[in-house]
C-alpha cells in the first residue's frame, strides 16, 4: 500500500508538470484527433474487460490502473489550470471581454459542481468510507472543475494581449482585424509557431466602439515589433 501511494504521487507531481508545460492544447483539437482518440479508448477498455473475463486482468490489478489513470487526470488539468492562471497574470488586466450567462456564469457553475462533486466523491464531506477509486476519481473530478474554471469560452481582450481558451497571443504579434460581419469580428495573429492563424468572435454592437479603440491603439503600438516579425515570417 505504501508503495502504491508512493507511485500515485509520483505520477502526480509528473501529470501537473505536463499538464503545466501544455503538452496538449485545445488549439490541437479536431474532428479526427476526437474520433481517434475515443475508437482508441474503446479499443482499451475492451481489451481490458475480455482480459478481465479470462482472468488475466483480475480485479485488483483493474483497480491500481483505474486509479492511476484517475490521478494523472487530475494532477495535468490542475498543472494545466495553474498554468492558466499565471498567463493571466503576465497578460496583465482585463480591457474587454464579452459577458453574459451562457459565456460567463454558466461555465463557472459547471466548474462549482464539478469541484463540489469531486470532493464528495473523496469521502471528505461524509467523512469516509474512504477507497482508493473514490479519493482518485473526486481529485480527477475536482482538477478538471478547476481547470474548466481557468478557461474562458470567449477571448479576453487584455493589457498586454489575447487569451483565447488556453493560448496567450501578445499585441506584437496579431496583425490585423476586420469585420467579417455587424456583430462577428476576425483577428489574424502569429502562433507560437510563427504560423498565420485566425479566430472569429461575436462582439454585441454595442461594444463594438470600445473594442475599435483598444485595437487601434494596440496596433499602433506595437506597429515595428509587427513589422519586425513579419520579416522574420518571410525570410523562413
Amino acid at each position: 500500500m505504501v508503495l502504491l501511494i508512493a507511485l500515485l504521487i509520483i505520477l502526480l507531481g509528473a501529470a501537473s508538470w505536463l499538464g503545466y508545460r501544455q503538452m496538449f492544447r485545445l488549439e490541437l483539437l479536431n474532428q479526427n484527433l476526437v474520433i481517434n482518440g475515443f475508437l482508441i479508448a474503446m479499443g482499451v477498455l475492451t481489451l481490458m474487460t475480455i482480459a478481465h473475463w479470462i482472468g488475466v486482468f483480475p480485479q485488483s490489478v483493474a483497480a491500481r490502473v483505474t486509479m492511476g489513470v484517475y490521478t494523472f487526470a487530475a494532477g495535468f488539468f490542475f498543472g494545466y489550470g495553474v498554468r492558466l492562471l499565471n498567463m493571466r497574470k503576465e497578460a496583465g488586466d482585463i480591457e474587454y471581454i464579452y459577458r453574459s450567462f451562457w459565456t460567463d456564469i454558466a461555465p463557472n457553475l459547471i466548474a462549482i459542481f464539478l469541484v463540489a462533486y469531486g470532493i464528495y466523491r473523496t469521502g471528505v464531506l461524509t467523512l469516509g468510507p474512504f477507497t482508493g477509486i473514490g479519493i482518485t476519481s473526486g481529485l480527477s473530478l475536482v482538477g478538471f472543475g478547476f481547470w474548466g474554471w481557468t478557461v474562458h469560452v470567449v477571448p479576453e481582450f487584455r493589457k498586454e494581449g489575447l487569451l483565447m481558451l488556453d493560448q496567450f497571443v501578445p499585441w506584437k504579434q496579431v496583425l490585423a482585424y476586420k469585420w467579417r460581419s455587424e456583430e462577428s469580428l476576425q483577428i489574424d495573429y502569429l502562433t507560437q509557431n510563427k504560423k498565420l492563424s485566425e479566430f472569429v468572435t461575436y462582439i454585441p454592437p454595442e461594444d463594438q466602439l470600445l473594442l475599435e479603440r483598444i485595437l487601434g491603439g494596440k496596433i499602433s503600438e506595437y506597429e515595428e515589433e509587427r513589422k519586425q516579425a513579419m520579416q522574420e515570417l518571410d525570410n523562413e
